[in-house]
């Protein structure tokens, strides 16, 4: 295990991408001491620390419709989610891809999720080494974006989708202290957030008036989010950060295309493969 610390961005069903990039990692057994993943990114980091190649590209991209997590009406009106979670947390890694809690759990990776405090309104970093249902608990609300899906408590505290407070979690690498840092992004170069609109803006405030911090971590995201991505282009060019992104045009969040999911994972797990030389000699120096 290399002694690094690798983070994962997330962007929904964008992930593939990085399920690729992970799974060419994993077929060459390579594996880091730290990993920190939000959102997608916090399923992807998961899979990764329990060493299952492929099991992040079985559950985002099914013909089946029986795997599908869009939810159905009767989920959507009971859950007041757009997606079916509970099927994407506890059935799935429960009966249709089972996930190897004890690698997880007797690895010595850290592998941190980041969540959104919807009280206090800023990203916490969790970490789960012993519970199930609490692991999976942390990685749905690292993902629960933000009015598709209802607010997750754990241990009494609400949180929602990881990204709202920390989208790309590079300041919380260099605060672990490992000197090598790989970055695996769903977005292609340049890439910036537009603003939040006002009329979106009134949607949030409306949706979490009883969370006010939460909102303003919401409307500040873009300007959070452009901050780190000049600040990672200029690390990037000192040679001091790794970074993988895709060059190809993104998919949606949501997409549900099948040979589009399949050709952005293809794209993620080439890509590594491309920089693999470029990586080693990275972590070597």
């Amino acid at each position: 295990m290399i002694k690094a610390t690798m983070v994962l961005e997330g962007g929904a069903k964008r992930g593939v991408f990085t399920a690729g990039a992970l799974d060419f990692l994993m077929d060459n057994d390579l594996y880091v001491s730290h990993v920190v993943g939000v959102s997608a990114g916090s399923c992807n980091a998961i899979d990764y620390v329990s060493r299952q190649p492929g099991r992040s590209k079985d559950c985002m991209i099914q013909r089946e419709k029986e795997y599908s997590y869009i939810a159905d009406f009767r989920t959507i009106v009971k859950e007041r989610t757009l997606i079916d979670m509970e099927k994407l947390f506890h059935r799935f890694p429960m009966e249709d891809f089972p996930f190897d809690f004890e690698t997880y759990f007797s690895s010595d990776a850290v592998c941190e999720c980041v969540v959104t405090n919807c009280m206090t309104g800023k990203a916490e970093y969790l970490t789960e080494d012993k519970d199930k249902e609490k692991l999976m608990k942390i990685c749905r609300a690292s993902s629960s974006m933000p009015l598709v899906s209802p607010i997750v408590k754990i241990d009494g505290i609400p949180y929602l989708d990881g990204g709202l407070a920390d989208s790309i979690p590079v300041k919380r690498a260099v605060e672990i202290g490992n000197k090598k840092i790989i970055l695996i992004l769903t977005r292609q170069k340049g890439y910036r957030k537009k603003p939040v609109s006002k009329a979106e803006a009134n949607i949030y405030r409306r949706a979490y008036r009883r969370y006010p911090e939460l909102v303003k971590s919401i409307l500040r995201r873009p300007i959070v989010y452009n901050r780190t991505a000049q600040w990672i282009e200029k690390l990037e060019e000192e040679g001091k950060i790794f970074v993988l992104r895709p060059s190809m045009p993104t998919i949606g969040r949501m997409e549900k295309d099948y040979e589009k999911l399949l050709t952005f994972y293809e794209h993620g797990y080439d890509s590594m493969k491309e920089q693999a030389d470029r990586l080693t000699k990275f972590l070597e120096i």
